[in-house]
């Protein structure tokens, strides 16, 4: 990758919701403080050489997030979690409730959720696809597809007029 090549803003946002289910993912096990895990992913993991010119540049696999996008997700998930837990209860079948998801898939929903109801600025299509997107970097199996499904019954009751015919 030559210095001139930059990730597009979309690259970016999708690096933002990877980060932000992974900082997210880190609060709830560590049950650490939502703005420490916050600067930590900023400062450590993107705040590096890396992104100014380190000759190991390349070999880095990260693409700096949209910051904005990542500290919203996270800062968004954690003031609304009860909010957004109503939500993801009521889209899943009676036999299951949240605390009986995965936790990574849980996060995932909820990120999904938050975004769906809060980011009007983001077709709800590309919610559903990026969150499908995260959930295929962690799981080989029914899981993007679980995901898709909740996060396509969610948009269709948050943002109804995203799906009329034009």
């Amino acid at each position: 990758m030559s210095d001139k090549i930059k990730p597009n803003k979309s690259v970016k946002r999708s690096s933002a919701r990877l980060a932000a289910v992974q900082a997210i993912y880190e609060v709830e096990l560590s049950d650490s403080n939502v703005d420490d895990v916050l600067i930590n992913f900023l400062k450590t993991r993107w705040d590096t050489p890396q992104e100014v010119g380190d000759e190991n540049q390349e070999s880095s696999p990260l693409t700096a997030p949209d910051k904005n996008l990542f500290t919203d997700l996270i800062r968004g998930v954690h003031k609304q979690r009860d909010q957004l837990e109503e939500m993801l209860a009521g889209a899943l079948s009676q036999e299951w409730s949240p605390d009986r998801l995965e936790t990574i898939v849980r996060i995932i929903l909820l990120a999904g959720i938050y975004e769906l109801y809060n980011r009007k600025d983001v077709p709800a299509r590309v919610v559903i696809t990026q969150y499908v997107d995260v959930a295929h970097a962690f799981f080989e199996g029914p899981e993007p597809g679980f995901v898709n499904g909740v996060l396509d019954r969610m948009a269709k009751t948050l943002r109804p007029d995203d799906f009329q015919k034009r």
